[in-house]
């Protein structure tokens, strides 16, 4: 059972908070969180830089000057690559550097972020954020008594909270998100992770979902009983007929041979 620090929303600790153990159970996959990195890093890439390649830069009709007698090397463009303000060779072309990876990979990435956090003490749960208006000092004041000055703190909400996030907009360093939307690469991007106590059961319903696929072939579902007409006809056993087969009419006679005839 691992536990975390629990503050009050004025700042104060309360007690110490036990988190979910079906969620925080002590996983931390590297390798799955490399890879939950590199694509979530990927994924914010635009693709757009671009570079003329020979045929794209203006100008370089010309031959620069005539194929012999002249004692230099023999040139037919000014716009080859060689030459100042040629093109291009091999440079980035727009592309797209989207990739994706298995929902259970992800799934187990985020949790191998947050238990990460959680052994390092970096975890710390707070009660329900709740803020009227906008307040930039009052969140900055609240980060400072939880221990996040100077660090770079992610505040997760429990569900949307427009007024703290306007809170910590503007503060440098700072990151407020709704726990369902946190990646893994947002958790170990902060030192100091925020979480409201009635977030955390978010992390519960993500790993027991996990836990559901992980597991076997699903029970087979019960047929649907028929009523009415079609009960009655499934109940109706089919009649087989177990009369004997007529037999084949008897073959006509054969006409007598010629020969009998002739006798």
């Amino acid at each position: 059972m691992r536990e975390a620090p629990l503050f009050s929303a004025a700042g104060t600790r309360a007690a110490s908070f036990t988190l979910p153990q079906p969620f925080f159970d002590g996983t931390v996959n590297e390798p799955v969180l490399h890879q939950a990195v590199k694509t979530y890093l990927n994924n914010q890439r635009q693709g757009t830089a671009k570079t003329k390649i020979r045929k794209y830069v203006t100008g370089g009709n010309q031959k620069p000057w005539r194929q012999k007698g002249t004692g230099r090397a023999r040139q037919g463009s000014t716009r080859a690559p060689h030459w100042r303000g040629g093109g291009v060779v091999f440079g980035p072309i727009p592309r797209d550097y989207r990739a994706a990876i298995p929902v259970q990979v992800r799934q187990l990435a985020r949790r191998s972020a947050f238990n990460a956090r959680a052994a390092e003490g970096a975890l710390v749960v707070i009660e329900e954020l709740a803020f009227d208006a906008p307040k930039t000092s009052r969140l900055a004041g609240l980060l400072e008594q939880v221990g996040g000055a100077g660090k770079k703190v992610l505040v997760l909400t429990h569900g949307a909270k427009t007024n703290v996030y306007l809170s910590g907009r503007n503060l440098p360093g700072a990151q407020v998100l709704p726990y369902s939307d946190a990646t893994a690469y947002h958790v170990l991007w902060a030192d100091v992770v925020v979480v409201e106590r009635e977030a955390l059961a978010g992390g519960e319903a993500v790993a027991a979902k996990a836990e559901g696929r992980k597991g076997g072939k699903a029970e087979a579902k019960p047929r649907k009983v028929a009523s009415g007409a079609k009960a009655k006809a499934q109940a109706k056993p089919k009649t087989v007929d177990r009369k004997p087969k007529t037999k084949a009419k008897a073959a006509a006679p054969k006409k007598a041979s010629r020969k009998k005839e002739s006798e």
